[in-house]
């Protein structure tokens, strides 16, 4: 039977503090919930003294959710662990999470103090959240960069104090993962009574080494790892809780697993991601829109003859229908091949060579051939879609926005008026009215093509009718204008499929 590794997620806490990106509470309970559908154990919910909003967050999330253990974050200080006791009320299970900063920088530096007296202070701290709760984690700030006796002493003393979990973070992002493994051994070697708590990683990710600091502590001992969704974070961010799990699930010979739901990883990503406002990087492992592309051609050919030859995970597994076969300069015929097949006009031998050179002559011109340009290849008109833009009128401002759309839909005209979040809200929320099917977007991207005043905007979207999905692109210098026209892209696309 496989170890259990426990996924503490700090989306909410640590996550949310990346600027721009605040949640208010009921989207902060939406995330939880999807949390809790995921099937971590613990969310860190906020920090409830900093703030009356982060103090309600917390207090609303407790009621809300009910499986996983909910976090609130202290300092060593009374009054934050009072607080947060306070917030935590109605959590049907609840944990303080205190601590204070361990490393020569934090002690002399930040808290102008010595480490006898820091000692005294962690030990304070856990027997007070003590009192409130029988669940407390003790967090050793800047563990990255402590001397590594001295952070066995800290830790051996607040376990003694009913520390149940101690949190080794690499705040600063610095630790090479076999220094970081080095370290959690060295506790779990060193520390008499550490076998009465479960060893935490925090891990950030300044060097790009978060990911692989945190399997190495893993490997050496610890059980908890305390991660984000897509690694948001302060500074470069945390941990991603999808390349943990995932790795340890694809090395199933590591015998350590989780009681995750991979299958809702794409889905808690993309909620995230809309509702902070922060893209995931195309390249992002597991989650990034690119994860299960190929355009080379030799991959392409490999992923068609066996999936396995260039994915080692099934997009199934971590939600997604299947992977993306992309027709660019670089594919091969195998790839042209199968496309032409799923649209219908499958060619073999010199009718498919005879495209080929064709289908290459465009690619060179053009970033990704569509379906619509192959039927061009091939001899045949690529039809204007059902649905087409007649009239845009956007009211904004001061106002609530509020968008008027004409649409052609076949040989009539439509025209709704809606308002919205925002413009580019008001409008696609115009446009699904009128449509017959139900399109959802599940994925939105705008990206800046030229520089100045007059910048043009491309806009990608994936939308979803059922189990149908299409992509609709757009670029317009009135970026509302390419958000409509992107989405009324994919719309027609996928009404091809209907058809």
């Amino acid at each position: 039977m496989a170890d259990k590794l426990y996924i503490f997620d700090t989306t909410l806490r640590d996550g949310e503090q990346v600027p721009g990106c605040q949640l208010n509470t009921i989207e902060k309970i939406e995330v939880a919930r999807a949390l809790e559908a995921l099937g971590v154990d613990v969310i860190e919910a906020g920090f409830p003294v900093s703030s009356p909003g982060d103090f309600n967050s917390v207090r609303e999330i407790s009621k809300a959710v009910s499986e996983p253990v909910i976090c609130a974050l202290t300092r060593a200080v009374k009054n934050d662990i009072e607080v947060a006791a306070d917030a935590l009320s109605s959590a049907k299970r609840k944990r303080i999470h205190t601590g204070i900063g361990v490393s020569p920088q934090h002690i002399y530096d930040k808290l102008k103090s010595d480490p006898d007296s820091i000692v005294e202070r962690a030990v304070e701290a856990v027997r007070y959240a003590r009192r409130f709760v029988d669940d407390v984690e003790f967090y050793a700030e800047d563990a990255g960069r402590a001397d590594n006796e001295y952070l066995a002493r800290v830790v051996e003393a607040v376990i003694a104090a009913g520390a149940t979990v101690v949190n080794i973070p690499d705040t600063t992002g610095y630790c090479m993962p076999w220094e970081y493994g080095a370290k959690i051994k060295y506790l779990v070697d060193n520390v008499s009574n550490i076998d009465r708590a479960v060893i935490a990683t925090h891990c950030h990710n300044d060097l790009g080494m978060a990911t692989a600091n945190t399997i190495s502590g893993v490997m050496n001992g610890a059980r908890q790892v305390e991660v984000t969704i897509n690694g948001i974070g302060e500074r470069a961010g945390n941990t991603a809780l999808e390349e943990v799990v995932m790795a340890f699930r694809c090395h199933k010979g590591i015998n350590i697993d989780t009681s995750i739901d991979s299958t809702l990883i794409t889905s808690t990503s993309r909620m995230v991601s809309n509702l902070m406002n922060m893209p995931v990087q195309a390249n992002k492992a597991i989650v990034g829109r690119n994860a299960f592309a190929h355009s080379s051609g030799i991959h392409q050919d490999g992923v068609l003859k066996n999936r396995e030859n260039y994915e080692i995970i099934d997009p199934k597994d971590v939600g997604l229908d299947e992977s993306s076969i992309v027709l660019t300069a670089r594919s091969g015929r195998a790839a042209l091949s199968h496309r032409l097949e799923l649209l219908g006009r499958k060619r073999d031998g010199e009718a498919l060579d005879a495209v080929y050179e064709e289908f290459l002559r465009l690619a060179d011109k053009k970033k990704e051939v569509r379906d619509e340009d192959l039927l061009v290849l091939l001899g045949e008109s690529a039809s204007e879609g059902k649905v087409k833009a007649e009239y845009i009128q956007i009211l904004s401002g001061t106002l609530v926005p509020t968008a008027t759309v004409t649409l052609r839909i076949g040989d009539n005209s439509y025209t709704n008026t809606h308002t919205g979040n925002g413009p580019v809200d008001a409008a696609i929320s115009a446009i699904k009215e009128m449509l017959a099917e139900k399109i959802t977007i599940r994925e939105f991207l705008i990206q800046a093509m030229t520089k100045g005043c007059d910048d043009v905007g491309r806009v990608h979207m994936q939308v979803a009718c059922g189990e149908r999905v299409a992509h609709g692109f757009a670029a317009h210098t009135d970026i509302v204008r390419a958000s409509v026209e992107a989405y009324i892209d994919g719309v027609n696309s996928i009404l091809k499929q209907i058809d």
